[in-house]
């Protein structure tokens, strides 16, 4: 999966630099969750998301979290995520996403793939994102899931991209995108025009999340 170009947005922490970095203790995982993480890891690697780091400052722990039938693996980022300050960029607001759909023929609602995953960290930020498996020490080289502020740089992602497409044919909240046409006849116009904004700055769809030309 090609990332968003570095020059288009990466995710910057902003770390207090007065505050003292904080080591957490690795968690105890049984042989079953171990195994888990191992073939999480190995995934990550071979996707280029995450790289192998020596001699972190901040250093965060693995966490399991249920998600039948297995579990989906996190990173304990609270000491992190007390460290850095709020982005105040706003996300839309439901209602009116809602209200604003109201008269349209065709509706097509789009998911992005592993959103997070398709934004860059800043480099200088990437050791900061370190963690802790029963394998090694590794960073993200991607925004990960869990991290203060990620829901915003996407947020501005996507409104610096489709900036001359949303609150026309186009809306979206987060990684939730929806193309919309009055005229029937007009849909595939629109939906191209989002496709090609799309392909040009590689960003990638979930099709199973996916649903086109809802009346």
């Amino acid at each position: 999966m090609p990332e968003v170009d570095r020059s288009i947005i990466t995710h910057r922490l902003a770390v207090d630099p007065d505050l003292r970095p904080v080591d957490q203790k690795r968690r105890h995982l049984s042989n079953d969750r171990m195994d888990f993480v191992k073939r999480e890891v190995d995934t990550l690697l071979a996707a280029g998301h995450i790289q192998e780091v020596k001699y972190p400052g901040w250093l965060a722990s693995v966490v399991l979290v249920p998600k039948p039938p297995a579990w989906r693996m996190c990173v304990d980022y609270t000491d992190l995520y007390k460290a850095c300050p709020k982005d105040p960029f706003p996300l839309p607001r439901i209602d009116q996403l809602v209200d604003d759909t109201a008269g349209y023929a065709l509706l097509s609602f789009m998911d992005a793939f592993r959103c997070y995953h398709q934004v860059f960290m800043h480099e200088s930020d990437e050791e900061k994102t370190a963690f802790i498996t029963p394998e090694g020490v590794y960073c993200y080289r991607v925004m990960p899931f869990g991290l203060k502020n990620a829901g915003a740089t996407y947020t501005r992602m996507v409104a610096r991209l489709f900036k001359g497409l949303i609150g026309g044919s186009m809306a979206a909240y987060v990684d939730d995108m929806l193309v919309k046409s009055k005229e029937e006849t007009n849909h595939v116009k629109d939906l191209t025009d989002c496709f090609v904004i799309m392909r040009k700055f590689n960003l990638r769809l979930y099709p199973k999340k996916c649903a086109f030309a809802v009346k």
